[in-house]
Order: structure tokens, then C-alpha cells, then sequence
């Protein structure tokens, strides 16, 4: 693993170079909110941010995919790839707790019995560049709590750490770096590089600053799903999808077939839970039929059901889903009540 040293000024040049050969993505600002988008062509990605709007998720897993084009003529029915070419994508200023998503939709859509085709072509293109946070995080943030920290490398290709002056950049994988000669001639890292960086990581620990370790209410969850405690949760809850939209770790979709006249297309969707017609079955049965089986479903896919197939919580503590609710439904106050049960 080779760990070099980029000075301050120098770092938006060379992520600006890297769109000679990739597709670069990297937090800028749209309005009231700092978005993941494609970078503009001589435009500078944001450092200096806390988190972006939307997790960099919809990169590797789009809200829209097309999967396959098909025309019916005379009776017979002929597929066809889809048109898109995936093109090689880097993802610049990704923070530990969103690169950690990656690891986790990998265990969803890349096992060794179940590999999702268009997922992995656009994971396998695709180079994480991460920003250690090394500033006390936002009052919404929890990563310590569900097993992640604010300097890890999990899910990095490429990571780096603000030291003051310059930053260490740790190329992690065999993709990072295959990107290392197009730094240029960076210094290595030296031993008082390594301490400082050291020093941030004990510095930053932030485990427990919110809440007790979340696997801790897994035992508890594997008793309650018939407990009175999920009537107490939802009520307020207005089934806007936002919490799951915004998530770095939902997955659920749907798939439709467009029809006009002999063509159509396949199409992938993200769905949500937390919506009514999301479990709803053509004989008109929903066995999750309120806002409380949904919200149940909800916390017992993140911290009970994922635990059991992966060995992981499916929750990265980045606190969009706790920001953004527009009824202040806080997860990690779930996770505090579930606790004492």
C-alpha cells in the first residue's frame, strides 16, 4: 500500500485531471444543499463539507436502470442489451461512513449464488476516493454506533486525511492504484505524517457520543416482533420515502416492463418500505397493511434480518434519514427505546 503526500493546493488540479480518463463525480454546491454530481469540466469538487444531500449510492445502484430492450413482432419476442455503456467513474470526497455503504450493497447484489450483472459492471468501474472526517461531526452523525468510524478506510479505494498542511493519501487497492501515476511525483508519507494521522483517528473516535453500540438491541429484536412497542413509533410517520431515498444501504426496488407499441424497455426503480403499495399482492392481501409493520419491517431489516444473512447492521450512522425527516422520526431514538425493552 503506497501512502504519499499531496499539498493543500494542489489536490483539486489533480481530481480535475482525472477526467481525462473517468467520469468524475465529487460534492458541489446546488442551492441550500451540497450534492454528489458529476463535476462540471474545470470545476473543483467541495472539501471543506460535512456531508453531501444525497449518499453517492445512486452511482453504483441509479434510481432509474434500464436493464433490457425487447420488440415483439409475428408472435416472437427478441431481447437486446440495454444501450447504456458504463463508463469508468471515479467518486472523489466520499465520506467513510457512504464508502462503508458500498461494502454492505456488495453483500446484497454481488454473492457468490446471487451477482447482479449491472451493479457489479458499474462497481468494478468505479474508484472510491475518501475524506477522513476529522472535524467533530454534525449532531446528526452516529457512525461509531453501528460499527464504522470517522477515519476508516472500508470500502476506500483511495483515501485521504487532512494533516494541516497537506494530506496523506493512502492508495488502499489494486484500482487505487493503478491512479497513483497520475498524481504525478508525490512525496511519501514519512513517519511524522503516519503519527498525525494516528493521532487524528484516536482523536476522532466518537463511539458512544450518541448511542450505545446499535448490535447491542439485535437479541432484543429477535424477541419483539409482536411487542406493543411498535405502536408507539409511526404515527407520525407521513410515508414520504425520504428516510429510505436518502439511505446509503436501502435497496429495495421494482421492475416494469414500457410498452409502445412493438418495443419496450425493462426498467429497475428504487421502491420504499415505508410505501403502502410496496407489499401490496394482486389479490388485493398487503401483510404489511399500516405505517407500524412498515416501520417495523424498517428497523428490523437494519439491525436484525441483515445481521442474520451478512453479519452487519444495514445502517452506516451517516444521519441523512435523521436530518431530512420532515416530521423529526429520529432512528437513533428507535434504537435508545428498543434498548431498555
Amino acid at each position: 500500500m503506497e501512502k504519499r503526500l499531496i499539498k493543500k493546493d494542489l489536490l483539486p488540479g489533480l481530481i480535475g485531471g482525472l477526467a481525462a480518463e473517468a467520469v468524475v463525480y465529487g460534492p458541489a454546491q446546488e442551492g441550500d444543499y451540497i450534492l454528489f454530481r458529476a463535476l462540471r469540466p474545470g470545476e473543483e469538487p467541495l472539501i471543506e463539507f460535512a456531508n453531501t444531500r444525497n449518499a453517492p449510492k445512486q452511482f453504483l445502484f441509479p434510481p432509474r436502470e434500464e436493464l433490457l430492450r425487447y420488440t415483439r413482432l409475428d408472435g416472437d419476442l427478441t431481447l437486446a442489451d440495454r444501450e447504456e455503456q458504463v463508463q469508468e467513474t471515479v467518486l472523489f470526497g466520499v465520506r467513510p461512513c457512504d464508502a462503508r455503504s458500498f461494502v454492505l450493497m456488495d453483500m446484497v447484489f454481488d454473492q457468490e449464488k446471487y451477482r447482479d450483472p449491472y451493479y457489479v459492471e458499474r462497481r468494478q468501474k468505479t474508484t472510491v476516493i475518501t475524506l477522513a472526517c476529522v472535524h467533530p461531526p454534525s449532531a446528526a452523525c452516529f457512525c461509531a454506533a453501528v460499527e464504522g468510524s470517522p477515519t476508516s478506510p472500508e470500502g476506500a479505494d483511495i483515501m485521504l486525511t487532512d494533516l494541516g498542511d497537506v494530506y496523506l493519501a493512502e492508495f488502499l487497492t489494486v484500482k487505487g492504484e493503478r491512479w497513483l501515476p497520475r498524481f504525478g511525483d508525490l512525496p511519501k508519507a514519512d513517519a511524522a505524517a503516519l503519527a498525525r494521522q494516528k493521532d487524528i483517528a484516536l482523536q476522532n473516535n466518537w463511539e458512544g457520543r450518541i448511542l450505545k453500540p446499535a448490535r447491542e438491541i439485535k437479541p432484543i429484536l429477535d424477541r419483539i416482533f409482536d411487542h406493543p412497542f411498535w405502536d408507539t413509533i409511526h404515527s407520525k410517520c407521513l410515508q414520504c420515502g425520504t428516510c429510505t431515498y436518502l439511505c446509503p444501504t436501502c435497496h429495495c426496488f421494482d421492475i416494469s416492463d414500457e410498452t409502445k407499441g412493438n418495443a419496450g424497455v425493462r426498467i429497475r426503480n428504487w421502491d420504499s418500505c415505508m410505501y403502502p403499495l410496496f407489499t401490496l399482492a394482486t389479490s388485493g392481501h398487503n401483510p404489511r397493511p399500516s405505517q407500524k409493520e412498515r416501520w417495523r419491517q424498517r428497523v428490523m431489516h437494519k439491525f436484525k434480518y441483515f445481521v442474520d444473512n451478512f453479519g452487519a447492521m444495514a445502517c452506516v450512522g451517516c444521519g441523512r434519514c435523521v436530518k431530512h425527516c420532515p416530521v423529526n422520526l429520529d432512528i437513533r431514538k428507535v434504537i435508545s427505546d428498543i434498548e431498555v425493552l
